[in-house]
């Protein structure tokens, strides 16, 4: 499994990170692409995600909620 594709530690394990709290881009305006340009776009997501939360930044939103939100946005 890749780095990307485990999820971040939780806001409570990050003790002292800066927490982000939205409001949350939608992605369904994108649902229109062909779909090799949206998995494109959901792996972009990701990697973005990961490097706030490796920066030290924390997000408000679950891992699992915003890969459902991410996933939906776009039609996966």
């Amino acid at each position: 499994m890749n780095r990307l594709s485990i999820p971040r530690q939780t806001q409570q394990q990050r003790a002292g990170a800066t927490t982000i709290a939205g409001p949350w881009p939608s992605y369904s305006q994108f649902k229109s692409f062909p779909e090799r340009e949206r998995w494109v776009l959901y792996g972009s997501t990701k990697a973005y995600r990961a490097t706030l939360e490796d920066q030290g930044l924390a997000m408000s939103e679950s891992y699992e909620a915003f890969v459902r939100r991410v996933t939906e946005g776009l039609d996966l």
